[in-house]
């Protein structure tokens, strides 16, 4: 008997640890634009900067990052791919699924030689999403 309420401490402990190393990051948007390839698969130009105020949450717990648009776009992480980091950019990159089931590489990229500017990269074969963001603090 002794044995199994040890077990069970045990299993609340492991358990408890689990959730404490997952982590929400919470972002707010003050604007996009996007480019899209055409007929002949050669890249436009950028849309115009459009302003906006929404939320995007990276959840490392759930492995999934969401961004809170007025369509809500919900990406699951497939693979966290490493750190890249040269002296202008620090670029965190991971490779999803959205709510499509369509594949896409999410990049969070910090400009280092931009007062440290983020921006969110959604790169899909035939366009590009980018949202300007800064840290959210709820």
């Amino acid at each position: 008997m002794a044995k199994i309420k040890i077990l069970i401490v045990l299993a609340f402990l492991v358990l408890g640890l689990n959730q404490s190393y997952g982590q929400t990051y919470k972002f707010k948007t003050s604007g996009f634009s996007v480019m899209e390839k055409d007929g002949k698969g050669k890249w436009g130009k950028w849309s115009d900067l459009d302003l906006v105020n929404i939320l995007v949450a990276l959840d490392t717990d759930k492995s999934r990052i969401v961004v809170y648009s007025e369509v809500i776009q919900l990406f699951e992480i497939v693979e966290y791919i490493p750190l890249e980091e040269n002296e202008t950019d620090s670029v965190y990159t991971f490779a999803c699924k959205d709510n499509n089931g369509d594949d896409c590489t999410l990049s969070i990229i910090t400009r280092k030689k931009q007062d440290n500017r983020k921006q969110l990269y959604i790169n899909y074969d035939n366009r590009i999403i980018v949202y300007n963001i800064s840290n959210f603090n709820s």
